[in-house]
Parts: C-alpha cells; structure tokens; sequence
C-alpha cells in the first residue's frame, strides 16, 4: 500500500454519454484509489457549453452508480472555475513564463500553410514571445512560454519512461480572446487544486502530459503520477466504434441487459489481468488492482465474451433481484401491469430461467409463457410442431395428467413417458409439441418445470386448446 495519500479523478466531457472507454477509465481510476484507500473524485468538463447538455451529465452520474463507482465528495464542475483559471493565467505571465499574443488568424493560417508545404509539424512561433508592446485596442491572446531546449521526461506507469524534447513542443493559449481558459490550462489548474496525485487515463492524452507538465514546473506545482492506458479497438483491430460496441453504459444497460457486475468485471479484463483470472469479484478487484499489470498494447472489445460473462453473473444472481430486473421488460411486451403475485412467479421461476439466458432481453423473452392469455400466441416454430398427430399426442398426455394425485415434476415426467412408450414414440416427439402447447415456442426451460411453473390447472388448459385446435 502506498504510504502517501492517493487522490485519482475520472474527468469526462458532457457532450455525450459514458462510453465503453470512458467507463474503463473511471473503473481503474476508481479501483486504484480504493486499493489505496485514497480519494476517488469525479469533474465534469463542461465548459463547452455549445455540446455539453445535463440529458448527458445525468446520464455520466448514472452510468457510474449503476457500475457502483463511487466518488468522494460533491461533484466538480470546470464551467465553475473559469476565474481560477484565469488567475493561474495571470500568475504565470508575472513568473515570466506566459505572454500577450497579438497574431492574428490570417498571420496563423499562413504559419500553417508554410508548415505544410514545408512537410514539417505546425508549431506556433509567435513574434510576441519576447515583446508587449501590441496594440491596445486589438485583442489578443495568452499563451504559454513554453521551454525551447532540453528536454521532459514521464516514468509514466503503463507506457514506461517517455521523452519528448522541448523543441516540438509550441507555445499553446492558456487564455482565449475572449477571457475563456482553454482545456490545456483547466485541467493542470484543476487536478492541482483538487490535489490529484495519479492521473490514469487513455493513452492519446500521453503527448498532453508534456504540454501540461510545462505548466506544472512553470508553477512549482507537485508533478503528478501519470499512466496512460492504451485504447480499446474492436475485433479488426481498428478504433473502437459504435459497430464494435463503443456505446453508452446505458445502452448496455437497457437495451442489451447487461447486468453491472458482468460490465465491471469485463471492463476490468480489458487491458488489465490478475494471473488466469477471468470471474473477479469486486473485493478481489480492489485488493488485486495495480498499475503495473496494465497492459501496453490496445485491448480489443468482444461483445461474444461480455455475453458470456453476463450469463455467469445471470445464473450467480439472486432471484428475486433478476424478477424485479426483467418485470418491465415483461410488462412491455404483454401491454399490462404484473401484481405482486405474478413477480413471486417470476422470482419463484429464476432457477429454470436463468441457465438458458445471457442477458436480460433473453430471460424476459423465456419467461413470457408464464404470463401469456390463452389461447397462446404460436411462433412459427411452435405451430410447425402442432400437426394433427401431435394434437392426438397431447390428448392422450392431456387425459395422464388429469389423473394425477400429485402434481410434481416427478409425477408429470413419468406420466408423459409412459405416454410415449404406449404409443411406441421417443419421448421427444411428446415433448415438443407439449412445449409448443405451454409455451408457444419451440424453446422454452425443461418441459416438466415449465408444468410445475404453471400449475395444474393452466397447465391442462392449455393443453387442451391446442389438442382442440385453438391456436391463432
């Protein structure tokens, strides 16, 4: 454990929602302070106000609760600190180490057309580095005086020690034209007041460091700890994007009924790995977390293993916490309200269900039979196995189950079998068109638990609706 207190943030824009990458970053953000027992604390970058909207800021805030990453203390807003900004502005050109930059856009663009033609790197040049004499009534710009020689080096924790030579680093605005810090500056100011120590986050802000790092020396600021975690690409190798699955948390949420738990533990496999370990709970996570087991090589998002992990972490859930996950999904597809005694079904129906199913659209979708009016609507698979050999089949089963004196799984299993030997067929060719009756699908948990499921009584009505022909 570190002897230091350790302070890390996850600081996202609200100009869209929490992806894929984003959530990864606040995931280890998270878990390298709890490992630490230090501080994890949540800004919100909003200061453009243009793309940034609160629909986005309310969905980043539950994106993180529902993944359970909690944060310390009240929420930091950028768009609040403008005036600290400015003033770390204003103190850098009394250090000597920020100027007054009066070039215009035209002087720029020509800077940059010479750049292209040149096939060099754009670097701004200004002729007011050394000079404050510009006109009075024209505006201008602050821009760091950033150092010409030598160079800057980061022991960053995933990357390894990188250098990058002060000569191609240029002399980038801290303040706008109109007063308006940029980000560069925001967030050196920002992660400094907030006293972050460890700044983890995607390694396409590795050449920001050494651009914010002058701002920190110019200061005499503490440096912080940097690791930058390599990005996450999609099966082909290329840059996640949404055909990959760079969605929002709350698409995997909603819409593809992914449980929490399974997202955390995918998320944490994403670049990151404790041995062999694939099932990590999320005790053993913070215990294991470190820096040095990050990979340096891109991750690459496979939706077919997140499924899987999500179907261990369905079969692992409590039952009546999977019912009260899936009642709506339920409720919207039969266009009405389930009562208290219909989610005591449906809890009661968790340990049949849950094996079969990877996400929560598919075990919603597998326990719809339990509440479907008779007669049942038929899938075309289902109807397929109601021939009129079958329709006698289920006769003949209709009739052994009705003289039951119990009604068990036991009970209904022998009674169908000895239904099929009677009639010299396998028992499968009962069994399918006796699902298809109680379920209306060609699919469904074990044919007998599915009689338990429904009971006696629905169970010999629906049976007798389809051996009397009342399908739709």
């Amino acid at each position: 454990m570190s002897a230091s207190p350790v302070v890390t943030r996850f600081a996202p824009s609200p100009t869209g929602f929490l992806h894929i990458g984003g959530a990864r970053t606040a995931l280890f953000n998270w878990l390298f302070a709890r490992h630490h027992a230090g501080r994890f604390l949540l800004r919100i970058e909003d200061t453009d106000k243009a793309r940034s909207t609160q629909a986005a800021i309310d969905a980043i805030l539950d994106g993180l609760r529902w993944l359970g990453l909690d944060w310390d203390g009240e929420t930091w807003f950028q768009s609040k600190l403008a005036d600290r900004h400015a003033e770390v502005a204003r103190q850098l050109m009394e250090r000597g180490h920020a100027y007054r930059c009066w070039m215009t856009a035209d002087e720029l663009t020509a800077a940059r057309e010479e750049a292209q033609r040149n096939r060099s790197r754009f670097l701004v040049r200004s002729p007011w580095r050394e000079r404050d004499d510009g006109p009075a009534d024209q505006p201008f710009v602050i821009r760091l005086k950033a150092p010409r020689e030598g160079e800057s080096r980061i022991e960053d924790k995933v990357q390894g020690a990188v250098t990058v030579q002060h000569e191609e680093l240029d002399d980038f605005v801290l303040l706008r034209s109109d007063g308006t810090p940029t980000y560069m500056l925001a967030v050196v100011v920002d992660d400094h007041d907030m006293g972050v120590t460890h700044v983890i986050r995607g390694d396409d802000h590795l050449n920001n460091a050494f651009r914010q790092l002058a701002i920190i020396r110019a200061m005499g600021w503490p440096e912080p700890v940097y690791g930058h975690v390599p990005l996450i690409h999609g099966q082909d190798g290329a840059k996640l994007s949404k055909r990959h699955g760079a969605l929002g948390v709350e698409t995997y949420r909603d819409d593809l009924g992914i449980l929490p738990e399974a997202l955390f533990n995918y998320l944490l496999r994403l670049g990151w790995g404790h041995g062999d370990a694939e099932i990590i709970e999320r005790d053993d996570a913070v215990r294991w977390f470190d820096l040095d087991h990050v990979g340096r090589s891109p991750s690459r998002f496979d939706m077919k293993k997140l499924e899987n992990l999500n179907g261990h972490y369905l079969r692992e859930a409590d039952d009546r916490r999977l019912a009260s996950l899936i009642d709506h999904r339920i409720e919207g597809a039969l266009e009405r309200g389930l009562d208290a005694e219909d989610i005591d079904r449906l809890a009661a129906a968790m340990p049949h269900l849950k094996p079969r199913a990877k996400d929560l659209n598919e075990l919603a979708e597998g326990a719809l039979f339990l509440f479907k009016a008779r007669p049942l609507d038929m899938d075309e698979k289902a109807k397929a196995l109601l021939g009129d050999e079958a329709r006698d089949l289920l006769a003949l089963v209709h009739r052994a189950l009705s003289g039951l004196d119990r009604w068990s799984v036991e009970a209904t299993e022998q009674a169908v079998r000895e239904v099929a030997e009677a009639e010299g067929a396998k028992l499968g060719q009962v069994a399918q068109p006796l699902r298809a009756a109680l379920t209306g699908r060609a699919t469904s948990p074990g044919i007998f638990d599915v009689l338990i499921l429904l009971g006696r009584d629905e169970s010999l009505a629906r049976i007798a609706d389809q051996m009397n022909g009342k399908d739709r």
